[in-house]
């Protein structure tokens, strides 16, 4: 049932064989091509030197179509040396994160969680294996990105997945770089771990085409330490709770530790009448997770344990043993003829996620110490096929019509399964010497393991979409106007749960109308845009499994009959050239969504008896989200320092949600994100130095059973950087420089009635920290 031979595997195996077959085709024999291959000087390739020695300053670009989008070259980035793209991201308007200290992996567009935002490689989906459809930026190694498109709005052109818009990741090509380079480095953490850091990356003719290879290797570490002061009660219904309530301390080391490997490769043909190119990217994720813990009946003691006539109550050790590893594929072939241009693509993508975490605890508070352990094995594998063919041609001399279909099968199966152990200790166990002994050191053999509920499923969801716009342009006014539909088919099969509700089918249809204007006006630029979007059902909610004691003692049940979010908005925006380079924007945005999907009681006793209930996701109410969104980027040539750049944004975000308890914003959304800089280039030295600073405000999440409030502390970087000849550079950078701490109150709640009625059942202050990084990067062309 869930080996993967049904009919999107099949449909998977078809198409994957059709790339093959069709690279293998085209690349070697088709004399067409071949004679038409001509120099592709309309591209902007760089020279290998012009990447390793940036003379220059980069700059935010102004973007031609009519769309609203901004487009961030890797100048922009490259200085300040991030390692992957979700890093770049900080420095870009209306990006947030609710990620741990010096990480940014779930980007969250105008402050709306990550399902919100559609995330695009080279301007396709990507499959990742997270619940609410989101993929991690912090898989893809910053060193292979070409350039960052923020998509403030959507089109026809592209699936209509963006409620918050999109983020499009455009990797190198083989278009973009002529000649090589090596770079080579190392970074420093907090606790003097040194972590290495190497690429090597070519671009060139190969016979009628270019080819561009790529390969990085990057260190990945995080030292994380963490407190937690966890009280009976909150200062709402208590002011002297610190003293009064003091429940625990627990002290946690967190340590992630681990490598990435990655390799992209593309090739391509620039015809006179006829292009190709077909392009692959690999990367793999081989991580620990280390954690230990210790909890205390005293706000400051370090002893031993109780019954010792110490402090320690619990000893927690957890290990994450992570593998991830996910490749795609895709080709494109497009075609000038007397009817128009026709561009066929196709692509295919797949993703896994192999963990292995061991959780083991001595619990110290009984007169006899008590053992249990956890061994959790998670496999997700998530793979998507795509084909897609549209066609363009003119109506008049201004005035292109465009029309296509696109064809998705994803096929994502999951299995997770639990074995536990437990035992008795003797007393001597009282004696336990946490700085020198582990729980590991205690452990025995696991129970058999068993499937977690919902942890044995497969689902497959098959999309077909039609698309037609217009798009003209005629002097300073560019505009398109065009409607998608977009059909969904899913099939959900969960081996967990009873045999009548095993198997369940669905099928829903969404219509998209979108169009947007660019109006030049001398300097300055207007734009504006209207679209519908949608944000389709996360997975785990989709399930019919029960999971018992998931919110609080509260019970989840899944609904697979909920339908897609959807959402009317629109972007208004002004834009000012400064000089031959600078930019100066302001765009205003406003969403309403439309069936959110909420928690909701079904009034059904929970699992934990009187008092508990069974909660459901389910289609209600609806939402609005809007904001103000100001950036710029530019010399100060005006005042006669060409060689000084300045950078900055800041965004103003609000959203209104009713949920289970009243008004709120939608959960984790920062109420503002700002970010500021500037890059000074000493022209006769061969040298450079910047800074930047960036302060996100503070999120609130309300679910049922806990409330969170997230505040981060400001981050600031800096760089310096000598440059020899034309050919090598030498970087050191500083991040995390004010040893910005994210800090955590989570007030916790048995059942919904005490979430009503403020009767904590823990209120939780969590801190934590991970030190400065210091970073040493050079590279070489050749």
């Amino acid at each position: 049932m869930f080996s993967g031979t049904g009919p999107a595997r099949a449909k998977t195996q078809i198409i994957r064989d059709l790339l093959l077959c069709g690279a293998a085709a085209v690349l070697p024999a088709n004399p067409a091509i071949a004679e038409e291959a001509a120099e592709t000087d309309d591209r902007q390739i760089e020279t290998s030197r012009e990447i390793v020695v940036q003379a220059g300053i980069g700059y935010r670009n102004r973007n031609e179509e009519a769309e609203p989008v901004l487009v961030y070259d890797e100048e922009y980035f490259q200085r300040f040396e991030p390692l992957t793209a979700g890093d770049a991201l900080k420095r870009v308007p209306s990006v947030t994160f609710l990620s741990d200290v010096i990480e940014s992996d779930g980007a969250r567009l105008r402050g709306l969680d990550p399902g919100y935002t559609q995330i695009l490689i080279n301007g396709e989906k990507v499959p990742g294996s997270n619940t609410d459809r989101s993929f991690f930026l912090d898989r893809i190694p910053a060193e292979l990105v070409k350039q960052v498109e923020i998509i403030r709005s959507s089109s026809a052109r592209r699936t209509g997945d963006a409620v918050a818009g999109t983020l499009n990741i455009v990797l190198r090509d083989a278009f973009t770089l002529d000649g090589g380079y090596v770079r080579g480095g190392g970074l420093l953490f907090d606790d003097g771990e040194v972590k290495p850091s190497a690429g090597v990356f070519y671009g060139g003719q190969l016979g009628p085409g270019r080819i561009l290879l790529g390969a990085n290797v990057q260190g990945r570490y995080n030292p994380k330490k963490k407190t937690s002061l966890r009280f009976g009660d909150s200062p709402e219904n208590n002011p002297d709770f610190v003293t009064e309530e003091f429940d625990n301390r627990e002290d946690q080391s967190d340590t992630r530790d681990g490598t990435d490997y990655a390799a992209n490769a593309a090739y391509g043909i620039d015809g006179e009448t006829t292009d190709f190119e077909i392009s692959g990217n690999y990367v793999r994720t081989d991580r620990t997770e280390t954690e230990r813990s210790f909890e205390y009946d005293d706000p400051t003691a370090i002893s031993g344990s109780v019954g010792n006539g110490g402090n320690l109550l619990t000893d927690n050790s957890n290990i994450n043993d992570i593998d991830q590893e996910n490749y795609s594929v895709a080709g494109k072939l497009s075609h000038e003829w007397s009817l128009g241009k026709t561009t066929l693509k196709a692509g295919y993508a797949r993703f896994t996620d192999k963990q292995d975490e061991t959780e083991l605890e001595i619990d110290f508070e009984e007169d006899e110490p008590a053992f249990e352990g956890t061994l959790t094995r998670r496999g997700i594998t998530d793979e998507e096929l795509s084909f897609g063919l549209d066609h363009e041609f003119p109506l008049t001399e201004d005035i292109k019509f465009v029309v296509g279909g696109f064809y998705q099968a994803k096929d994502r199966r999951t299995n997770i399964t639990e074995a536990e152990q437990e035992a008795d200790l003797p007393a001597s166990t009282h004696g336990w010497d946490q700085f020198s002994d582990t729980p590991e050191d205690l452990a025995g053999e696991f129970e058999e393991a068993e499937a977690t509920p919902g942890g044995l499923s497969k689902i497959e969801e098959d999309r077909k979409d039609v698309f037609a716009l217009i798009e003209s342009e005629n002097g300073p006014i560019k505009w398109e106007a065009g409607v998608r539909w977009e059909n969904t088919d899913v099939e959900i099969n969960d081996a967990t749960v009873d045999a009548s509700i095993a198997r369940t089918k669905l099928s829903y249809d969404v219509l998209l109308p979108s169009a947007s204007l660019k109006w030049d006006t001398g300097a300055g630029r207007i734009t504006a845009s209207v679209a519908r979007t949608m944000r389709r059902p996360r997975f785990d909610y989709i399930q019919p499994a029960l999971l018992e004691g998931e919110l609080g003692d509260n019970d989840l049940l899944g609904n697979p009959l909920i339908r897609p979010e959807t959402a009317w908005g629109g972007d208004l925006g002004y834009e000012h050239r400064v000089g031959n380079t600078g930019v100066i924007g302001v765009n205003v945005f406003y969403r309403e969504v439309k069936d959110l999907v909420e928690l909701v009681n079904t009034g059904e006793e929970g699992s934990e008896g009187e008092g508990t209930f069974v909660l459901q996701p389910q289609n209600v109410g609806d939402g609005k989200v809007w904001g103000i969104e100001f950036d710029a980027s530019t010399s100060l040539s005006f005042l006669g320092l060409p060689d000084t750049g300045l950078f900055g944004n800041l965004s103003l975000i609000d959203s209104e949600i009713e949920d289970f308890a009243g008004e709120r914003r939608f959960n984790g959304q920062s109420k503002y994100v700002y970010n500021f800089g500037f890059i000074q280039n000493l022209r006769d030295f061969g040298a450079a130095f910047g800074a930047t600073y960036r302060k996100q405000g503070k999120a609130f999440d309300r679910t049922v059973a806990e409330e969170v409030t997230t505040t981060y502390g400001a981050d600031l970087e800096i760089f310096v950087e000598k440059r020899f000849g034309n050919s090598f550079t030498i970087r050191a950078v500083g991040s995390n420089l004010l040893d910005g701490k994210k800090r955590e109150a989570f007030n916790k709640f048995d059942t919904i009635e005490d979430q009503f009625a403020r009767d904590f059942d823990e209120y939780e202050l969590e801190s934590e920290r991970a030190g400065p990084v210091f970073q040493v990067m050079a590279r070489y062309a050749f």
